[in-house]
């Protein structure tokens, strides 16, 4: 574990597990958590015999709590900052929700240009475009983003406890497995970064158009997504994205929610390490 420094002096923490020497695989989380959203998927992938690693985004985690940068280009080019400073090759990069956006500006303005990248995985992710516009009609409307900020910023500590208790792992549904464990957890992470880049993180994930970033990322893709994902509805981000993607392939789960890379890790872990492998 260490911290890299950005050309704009924030520092990046990250975790790089594993033989040196074997095939990286890179994990970016999503908002407003931490690399330890991963854990389940770095102990699998560690056990497999790759290198394992994942980051805090800027302002999330153990990372810098900085003003500015809360976008997609600076969360791209604080991911690549760690890859060059890890001098990771052949990579495989794999992003749930924001960090599924993160993981198509990095694989298009980055990890293809500079030959680091060798496939990537979009898991519940918020590509294309979440919010709806003239151009993107079937999107969210932009007073449920606004709500999510009016939330954060009256009670951030219970718009935390309430969003895992509710849809992000489907235990809202009735007949669901509740794990409180799973709860706290996921409040922990929110609570151990920042305000500030959770607020701005909200625009960030909602209302980039990653059309080009999908057009551009010419390695092999596996798009994952739950069908019951009450987070980032699969019929406005993975169904869009795939059509998009140069070699894009996709694959669903019925019943599944957005969490479901912690609450449904064996089939994911199966899932993701046949694509590795393939």
């Amino acid at each position: 574990m260490g911290y890299v420094t950005t050309d704009d002096g924030t520092e990046i923490f990250y975790k790089d597990w594993g033989p040196k020497d074997a095939q990286p695989v890179m994990f970016h989380h999503g908002w407003p958590l931490s690399s330890d959203d991963w854990d389940a998927q770095m102990l699998f992938f560690l056990g497999e015999g790759y290198r394992v690693i994942a980051h805090d985004r800027r302002g999330h985690g153990r990372s810098s709590q900085v003003s500015g940068g809360h976008d997609m280009d600076h969360y791209a080019a604080d991911a690549f900052a760690v890859a060059e400073a890890l001098d990771l090759r052949g990579a495989i990069h794999v992003g749930h929700s924001t960090g599924g956006g993160e993981v198509a500006r990095y694989v298009a303005q980055h990890g293809i240009p500079a030959g680091r990248v060798a496939k990537a995985v979009l898991v519940a992710a918020v590509p294309p475009l979440m919010v709806k516009t003239d151009a993107n009609p079937e999107g969210t409307p932009i007073g449920v983003f606004d709500g999510f900020r009016a939330a954060l910023a009256a009670n951030r500590a219970q718009f935390f406890r309430d969003v895992p208790a509710g849809p992000f792992y489907g235990f809202n549904r009735e007949g669901a497995d509740v794990f409180e464990g799973v709860i706290q957890n996921w409040w922990r992470q929110g609570m151990m970064g920042g305000a500030k880049a959770h607020y701005d993180g909200i625009k960030a994930f909602s209302e980039t158009d990653q059309s080009d970033d999908l057009r551009a990322m010419t390695v092999p893709t596996l798009v994952l997504h739950g069908e019951d994902d009450q987070i980032v509805p699969i019929a406005d981000s993975a169904l869009k994205s795939v059509d998009l993607l140069p070699q894009g392939t996709l694959k669903t789960y019925p019943g599944y929610p957005h969490g479901m890379l912690t609450v449904h890790a064996g089939v994911l872990n199966a899932d993701l390490l046949a694509f590795v492998k393939s």
